[in-house]
This record gives structure tokens, sequence and C-alpha cells, in this order.
């Protein structure tokens, strides 16, 4: 299955949520890659903790690169990480049993956005279809708003080739109004994820059947951690949650369309990391961060929550 995901813009905190989805994927045995297509700003191995791939992979030479020389001719295929192997972190590098393969395909080094082109697009379609072949799950993290590599991966997985193959898409958005308006725009408005794709020849129904929104930083207006709010503060939040509630169903963003909501998790806002069983333990991060990871993964492959109501 190829997952696609992105946000109108930065901040949203999709890359590392994007990353501790494949981390829990791969936990749960199934096979799973992560392609860095933030062509901006290569950053995944920061997530991973891969030193060599802080900021993409230096590469040169006819073989060597990630994958913006790869789609752009320069090598026959984009190098390969094993995560397990190569993160410098204690809890990564200690492969757990009855974990499958957690690969990263990282961007290149000061690498930058660039155009598209048909050639580009038939790369992209090769690589996907092979990775498809190999991995249960090949989860795209691509660059925010309408960037050049949504068009790349539009194009690509509107090619015959990649017809019968399960693709997703998952726009990630924080939950305010500001950000609300913005996802649905991304996804509906003109020059968005759908007019784009319908452009490449994708079935507007269908590839509207198979978007999805995911919620993060969310705060639980009723919940122990707004307790120490003054009461004013708490009755004002309940009520902005309810306005952003009858508002992102107007727009499209509603319960029927939304996968998940990740609640905000100091650990998340000043690491950016994957989040280990053993960062619970220890109470750096919350439980509940971890059990939505863990929904997220879930629902992905569950077919019932991309059912059209």
């Amino acid at each position: 299955m190829l997952v696609f995901v992105t946000s109108h813009k930065g901040g949203t905190g999709r890359s590392v949520t994007a990353a501790n989805i494949a981390y829990r994927s791969a936990l749960s045995g199934r096979s799973t890659c992560y392609l860095d297509y933030d062509f901006g700003s290569p950053t995944a191995g920061i997530t991973f903790q891969i030193p060599q791939a802080t900021n993409g992979i230096e590469g040169a030479g006819p073989n060597g690169g990630g994958l913006h020389r790869y789609l752009r001719g320069e090598i026959p295929s984009p190098e390969q990480l094993d995560v397990w192997g190569t993160s410098e972190r204690v809890s990564l590098r200690q492969r757990p049993p009855r974990s499958s393969s957690l690969v990263l395909l990282p961007g290149q080094r000061n690498g930058s956005e660039f155009g598209f082109t048909d050639d580009i697009g038939r790369r992209c379609a090769k690589l996907f279809l092979r990775l498809e072949e190999e991995f249960d799950l090949t989860l795209v993290d691509l660059s925010a708003g309408r960037s050049y590599a949504s068009q790349i991966a539009l194009a690509a997985t509107a090619n015959r080739t990649l017809r019968k193959v399960t693709a997703r898409w998952l726009v990630f958005h924080r939950w305010t109004p500001q950000h609300v308006t913005a996802a649905a725009d991304l996804a509906f408005e003109a020059g968005g994820i759908l007019a784009m794709g319908k452009e490449y020849g994708h079935e507007p129904d269908r590839l509207r059947e198979s978007l999805r929104f995911v919620r993060t930083a969310v705060i639980d207006s009723r919940g122990p951690e707004v307790g120490h709010l003054d009461l004013a503060q708490q009755a004002f939040l309940r009520k902005c949650h309810a306005e952003l509630k009858e508002q992102a169903s107007k727009r499209g963003l509603g319960q029927t369309t939304l996968l998940g909501a990740v609640p905000l998790d100091p650990l998340l806002q000043w690491r950016e990391q994957l989040i280990s069983d053993s960062d619970v333990q220890a109470k750096i991060a919350n439980a509940a961060t971890v059990d939505a990871f863990v929904e997220l993964t879930k629902n992905l492959f569950d077919d019932t929550a991309w059912e059209t109501v």
C-alpha cells in the first residue's frame, strides 16, 4: 500500500507523525519504507536519528545519492538505509522481536524543490511499483502545500501500472480555524489534491474516497490537561472546540473523513522524534500519544475506516 502524507504548510507535525506511523507499522510486523519527498527540506534522517542522513545524504558518482538524484535521472536507484542498523538511537539499533524491516529512502543533502517533467513522473511510478512489491507499507512524506512533490505523486499514481495499487492520502492539520480552512483548501479547492489529480487522469470520486485528515497537537477540552486553567478559559476552550467541529464538518473535514488525532505532547514539540515504549515508561512521553500512533497505523490498513458514508 502507498500512503502519501501532506499538509497545507509546515509546522503541522506531519513528518514526525508520519515517521511514528512508519515505526509502529514496522513494530507490528509489516515491512515498511519511508520516502523523504519533502524536497525543499529533506530532514527525515533527524527523526530517525541517522547521522549520515541528517539533512539528506551526500551521494555522488554514478550510483550514490538520494531521491533527488534518482528522480532527475542521475542514478539508477536511490539509496536505501536500514533504520534498525544505521540509527544512533539505542532503542532503534536493538530491533525488537517480531518487528519487520524499516527502511528510509532519504533526499539529497542540500537538495531543493524541482519542477515536474514526464520523465520524473515515469521514474517515480517505477520506484513506487518496485517498493509496492517489496514492502507492506510505503509511506511518502511530501513537501507542504501545492508542491511539485504532490504533483509528481499524483502523476505517478495515475500511471496505468499503478492503478490497481491501493493508494491513500493523509492531510495533516492543527486544530485551529486557520489550519482547518487551509487543509480544506489544499484538498478540495483550485490547484489542490483533487483538482490536480483530475488533471492527471484520476477519477475525482475515487481520489476523494482515498483521502482522510489527521488532526495534530489536539488538546482535550474536557481532559485533565486543562484542569489548571481558569474556569473561564476552560469554558472558552470548549466553545472553540465546538465551533471547530462545526467548521470542519462544513469544510469536509468532519468525523467521516477523520482518520485520527494526535494529542499535544511536549516531547513531540521539543524533539520531533520517534516515541518508543521506553519513552513512555521513562515518563518523558505520554501513553496517549503512542495510543494515537497505534490507532492511526491500524486505521491505515482497516478498509472500514475508508468506506464512504
